[in-house]
């Protein structure tokens, strides 16, 4: 008796195990193929990123040809007056971020936040930061949440004016803050594939007012200084969101050409191991057919 039931079992069983393994090779097909749309899928969207990004780098490489003239004009104001932080008195430092609040771009804003964190680890007591862009303020939050003076948001989503420089300027004027020094640390465009992070000094109308070279300039009063001194915040806030703006544009369409490829790579090979997988699916069905009308024989 019980060596008849497991003669009826046993068909059952290989049965059984037969549907398992086709079973088994559908759901590997299949979810090759979900993940082989998906990349497809993926793809499409970074090649639409490039574009984009490649129409937006041109007009923002334009843009910052018509925007150097006040950057340099603002700088050469301070380098010929050769102005100096007083080192007797105690040093307050604002450490201006230019960054945005968009991502997919590479390191651009991981740069300038690096340099940041850096200057923070020197000596974080009398040192504050004004995040333009929200990406530094994410990073920088980590670790110094403290020392962030204030934080401007909604940058990046359309191309910097002077007015966004303006007000910009005004809030880091008002913020009550009475600074000796400071810098900008922004992304220097070079090339459609480099850049760099560079720095530019700001100071204070008191520090200016005591710079030995001032008398070069005739009929300067304190409030001459003082709407000179805005002027010239928003002129270097303006041109380094130029630069910055370009850095991005241009890191984004590489970043999103390097996606594009990757996932021609992956695409490619998804496709082989899909056909692969299929033929072994089709070679184990005809040996197991082969294998059952030899065995009914």
């Amino acid at each position: 008796m019980m060596m008849q039931r497991t003669a009826l079992l046993m068909p059952l069983a290989v049965e059984a195990t037969l549907v398992a393994q086709q079973q088994r090779g559908m759901a590997t097909l299949k979810a090759i193929s979900i993940r082989l749309k998906s990349v497809k899928n993926i793809q499409k969207i970074t090649q639409s990123m490039k574009m984009v990004s490649a129409a937006k780098y041109a007009r923002a490489e334009r843009d910052l040809k018509a925007a150097r003239p006040y950057g340099v004009g603002a700088q050469q104001f301070f380098e010929k007056t050769e102005i100096q932080a007083d080192g007797a008195a105690e040093p307050k430092k604002l450490l201006i971020a230019m960054t945005s609040d968009r991502g997919l771009c590479g390191a651009v804003h991981t740069g300038v936040a690096r340099q940041i964190r850096g200057e923070l680890a020197k000596d974080d007591s009398n040192t504050k930061v004004f995040c333009v862009g929200d990406k530094s303020r994410s990073i920088l939050a980590r670790l110094y949440g403290a020392n962030i003076l204030m934080v401007a948001n909604e940058v990046g989503r359309l191309p910097p004016t002077f007015v966004d420089a303006s007000k910009i300027a005004h809030e880091v004027l008002s913020t009550g803050y009475d600074y000796t020094e400071g810098k900008i640390y922004y992304n220097r465009f070079k090339s459609v594939v480099s850049y760099q992070c560079s720095t530019l000094p700001i100071y204070s109308g008191p520090t200016v007012e005591k710079s030995e070279k001032l008398a070069v300039y005739d009929s300067l009063d304190s409030d001459v200084i003082k709407s000179y001194l805005e002027f010239s915040l928003a002129s270097l806030i303006f041109y380094t969101m130029k630069e910055g703006a370009c850095s991005e544009q241009s890191s984004r369409m590489t970043a999103m050409d390097n996606a594009s490829k990757n996932a021609g790579e992956m695409i490619e090979k998804l496709t082989l191991t899909f056909n692969r997988t299929r033929q072994a699916v089709i070679t184990r069905e005809l040996i197991e057919i082969i294998s059952g009308a030899a065995a009914l024989t």
